[in-house]
């Protein structure tokens, strides 16, 4: 017997037509079994009468023979008939189950926590860094280690690098522009930055926040943290960040800011530079500035306008800017900070896991070159303050060209 499987469910049409179908099956396995018990019957008929009708004895025992064939005849008659009708009945009730059954429910896939997770790692090497108040040119080399996240409600994003100087930015105990630094290793920096985002958007599951080139606008949250040989500083910044889509898949993104800082320098201490403590020093070295307002921005983008054969290439770049803080040595009095501009306008980067290994690998592996542009280093007014002038002149502004490479991984 044919068997009508539905690999969908099907409408009413096609039950109709699965059960058109068995019922013609079914006549025709009726009508074969009624011929079967026709043909055998006419063959005992037939041998009854070839041996003549003038023996009423032996005829009665024939035909009773016959009655025996006929009634077993017609008992594989009858069960044919109802194995074929509960076959047809379990097919027909199959099909309308079929039918009105819901969709069996998919398992739900589980969401995982981050929609994206990106670590890098990035080496870089300046020829013409600069630290404040110590030298205008130094070699610096720079590890970094980059990560971003993207998860349901917003993004995270770390930087931890690590910077290290040649001898013109001597470590301690070489404190001034003045003292020797022969024989005196190079000083080491270690620097923290994270960022943390809270989309409107995703919080409130709406569109509202997005309009034209907007796509979003976030609550952000941060910190940054810098120890060097002699000094350390800590930074907290909360305001908004509005995210802009740029062409090419390429972002833009802007956030007005509040910045807080508090810095800890052995160049103010008592005991190093000298002086009468509250007027000219300070004997713990602890540096209270005001808040300030602060705009952080950045942007990214793929250079997919160029012929498809040079899609190897994107830019990215960011320029902060940070506002006055108070004198640059507060609470002492002191010379009052300057607006700090802190930027990497463009840095062109060529994807060689791209263009050497094909898609599947973009930015497994990147080459890049930088420009680097920062003014009034952490607020010196390097026109103004005594930090960027004499020995120390020029070492409030840096200005580099710089090569890198970032592995993706």
């Amino acid at each position: 017997m044919a068997v009508f499987a539905f690999t969908v469910h099907p409408d009413e049409k096609d039950v109709r037509v699965a059960i058109s179908k068995q019922n013609i099956l079914l006549s025709a396995l009726l009508w074969a079994s009624t011929g079967l018990f026709l043909i055998r019957a006419g063959i005992t008929i037939a041998s009854l009468t070839s041996r003549g009708v003038n023996c009423t004895p032996r005829r009665a025992i024939d035909l009773a023979a016959v009655a025996v064939r006929v009634k077993s005849v017609g008992r594989q008659l009858a069960a044919s008939i109802l194995f074929l009708a509960v076959m047809a009945l379990a097919d027909v009730a199959g099909a309308q189950d079929t039918r009105n059954m819901p969709d069996e429910a998919k398992p739900p896939q589980a969401v995982p926590f981050f929609l994206l997770v990106d670590n890098r790692g990035t080496f870089s090497y300046q020829s013409t860094a600069t630290l404040p108040g110590v030298t205008s040119k130094t070699a610096q080399q720079t590890f970094e280690f980059s990560h971003l996240d993207i998860w349901r409600y917003g993004t995270n994003l770390v930087l931890v690098d690590l910077l290290k100087s040649d001898q013109a930015d001597a470590a301690s105990p070489s404190l001034s522009p003045s003292a020797p630094t022969t024989g005196i290793a190079g000083a080491t920096e270690i620097y923290g930055l994270f960022r943390s985002t809270f989309g409107f958007n995703e919080i409130l599951g709406t569109t509202t926040f997005s309009k034209g080139p907007l796509h979003d606008v976030s609550l952000l949250i941060g910190g940054d943290a810098d120890k060097e040989d002699g000094f350390s500083r800590l930074d907290g910044v909360a305001g908004f960040q509005l995210a802009f889509d740029l062409p090419y898949k390429g972002l833009l993104n802007v956030s007005p800011l509040y910045s807080k800082e508090a810095d800890h320098s052995a160049y103010s201490r008592c005991d190093v530079v000298g002086g009468i403590p509250g007027v000219s020093c300070l004997t713990d070295g602890k540096l209270a500035y005001r808040g300030t307002w602060a705009i952080e921005t950045s942007y990214s983008m793929d250079l997919n306008f160029l012929p498809a054969k040079m899609q190897y290439f994107s830019v990215l770049g960011r320029a902060n800017f940070y506002g006055p803080k108070g004198g640059e040595n507060s609470p002492l009095p002191s010379t009052p900070t300057k607006t700090e501009i802190d930027t990497e306008p463009v840095r062109l980067i060529f994807d060689s896991g791209k263009a050497f290994w094909g898609s599947k690998h973009t930015h497994r592996l990147d080459v890049w070159v930088a420009y680097r542009y920062w003014e009034n280093m952490y607020g010196f007014d390097h026109n103004a303050s005594s930090v960027c002038m004499g020995l120390g002149a020029g070492s409030c502004v840096e200005k580099s060209f710089y090569p890198g490479i970032t592995v993706k991984f």
